[in-house]
């Protein structure tokens, strides 16, 4: 049971570290390499992924790789501006330009000079302003106003959304040449449910982080309850988690996490890691049962669509690159004329 502090600090955002943003899957190894490459680079990124995956984090990651970092990072989230205010937040106005305009108003886009600039859902810019930032950007920087040493100062400009831009493009509900101007390196962060095997990491660090902001003395979570979580779907994707983490570190019981991710069905084995092998740790153990039951999930897909592998990845609703690593993972070569799996070097009876 946690144990509180009268006092409580605010709930400010976590700022995720470089090891536990990236983890340990290879989609996420792929994304960090690329983006070392880029960082002091002008090309233009556009950073793609459903809400929570990490799209800031990832944006301040390259800010901070980068020779903008000694800069100001500057975020604009494009939907909390309401349309008509869009354009003086973005560039700033002077004096006079409207009736309340008592003195002129710097924009984000200077306050970013010599830094970063990070347009959030930049899909909900309007069309106008999509123009506008079309004439203004060059080379994935805004040219700003002098500097006080009188030399012209530019901004990086990195965008994110959690649609897919190149189709939106295609429907004319984005416009095409800004589109090709933001989009130099496209990156698609992958969705929580695609990166399983940092599960158990995000959860101890999440576990750790609120204890200590709370004062609280939180046990860390159970393998069996982590190994519950792999089966969530997570819509929210970490930011869901973190959420939940919370709360189970206010309260003090695993109930709060079931109760949101839902019990094992009746007659569903549980998966459960087995604490005598002596020199295993939490971490091992819960690894062992999220790998468990993720295989028998895509083992019972395999069958559900006759061992399709392409259908199965699509229901499953992750890559068909990610599938195969996952039967690498779990030796899965193929099936046997009944129907059961055939593994490399040992059997998958435990699976079944």
């Amino acid at each position: 049971m946690a144990q509180h502090a009268k006092n409580s600090p605010p709930n400010a955002p976590i700022g995720l570290p470089e090891s536990i943003l990236f983890g340990r899957s290879e989609t996420m190894a792929a994304i960090r390499r690329n983006l070392r490459k880029v960082a002091d680079t002008n090309i233009p990124i556009l950073i793609e992924g459903e809400s929570g995956t990490g799209k800031e984090e990832v944006c301040r990651f390259v800010h901070h790789q980068s020779v903008w970092g000694r800069g100001p990072f500057v975020k604009v989230s494009c939907p909390a501006i309401p349309a008509a205010l869009v354009e003086n937040e973005l560039f700033g106005y002077e004096e006079g330009a409207f009736s309340v305009a008592y003195a002129a108003e710097s924009g984000q886009a200077e306050l970013a000079n010599t830094g970063t600039l990070f347009l959030d859902e930049i899909s909900e810019l309007d069309m106008i302003l999509q123009s506008k930032l079309l004439q203004v950007l060059e080379d994935g920087q805004l040219k700003v106003m002098a500097t006080e040493d009188g030399r012209k100062g530019k901004v990086r400009v990195i965008c994110a959304t959690s649609h897919n831009l190149r189709q939106a493009s295609a429907k004319g509900g984005f416009r095409t040449e800004l589109y090709h101007r933001i989009s130099g390196l496209v990156l698609r962060l992958p969705p929580l449910r695609e990166r399983l095997e940092d599960l158990d990491s995000l959860v101890e660090y999440f576990v750790g982080v609120y204890s200590e902001r709370f004062h609280c003395r939180a046990v860390p979570v159970s393998s069996s309850t982590v190994a519950r979580m792999a089966l969530h779907n997570w819509p929210g994707n970490i930011r869901e988690l973190e959420n939940l983490v919370k709360r189970y570190v206010v309260v003090g019981t695993e109930d709060v996490i079931l109760s949101e991710i839902g019990h094992p069905e009746a007659g569903e084995p549980a998966v459960e890691a087995d604490p005598s092998e002596e020199g295993q740790s939490l971490h091992e153990m819960t690894r062992q049962a999220m790998h468990l039951m993720e295989s028998r999930i895509i083992l019972n897909s395999l069958r559900a669509n006759q061992w399709n592998r392409k259908r199965t990845a699509r229901a499953l609703k992750i890559s068909y690159r990610s599938l195969l690593y996952k039967l690498k993972r779990s030796g899965i070569t193929g099936r046997r004329e009944d129907g059961s799996a055939v593994a490399e070097g040992r059997t998958l009876e435990n699976l079944s």
